[in-house]
């Protein structure tokens, strides 16, 4: 296969306050970037593991290309799992990268697969 590039969207994932206390120590404009498949913060910023918990489900969805009508391309702000927190987090597609099937993994494409 010649062409087995693909392209996700790299994001910024920002802590917004809400109507209630946060309790996992986050302040307003806390944010972390995932490009690709890694995690990069600001240096000395820190985030709850059980926040990013919460969050990583959507965020490999987030990456990809969806349906202009998808939730997850109209939607930019999510709730936190915490009930008794009133905290959102803006998920923004800030670019583009571009990857390679044969660069990201050992397992090789089938032929005559799209």
């Amino acid at each position: 296969m010649a062409d087995d590039s693909f392209t996700l969207y790299d994001l910024r994932v920002e802590w917004v306050a809400g109507t209630k206390p946060c309790w996992c120590g986050a302040k307003a404009g806390d944010h972390f970037f995932l490009r690709g498949e890694h995690l990069e913060m600001p240096p000395g910023q820190t985030w709850s593991i059980y926040t990013i918990a919460g969050l990583l489900p959507l965020l490999p969805a987030k990456q990809r290309t969806t349906h202009p009508s998808d939730w997850m391309t109209t939607d930019g702000e999510v709730a936190c799992i915490d009930p008794n927190c009133g905290s959102r987090f803006r998920i923004t597609r800030v670019g583009t990268r571009t990857f390679r099937h044969s660069e990201t993994t050992a397992v090789p494409l089938e032929a005559g697969r799209p």
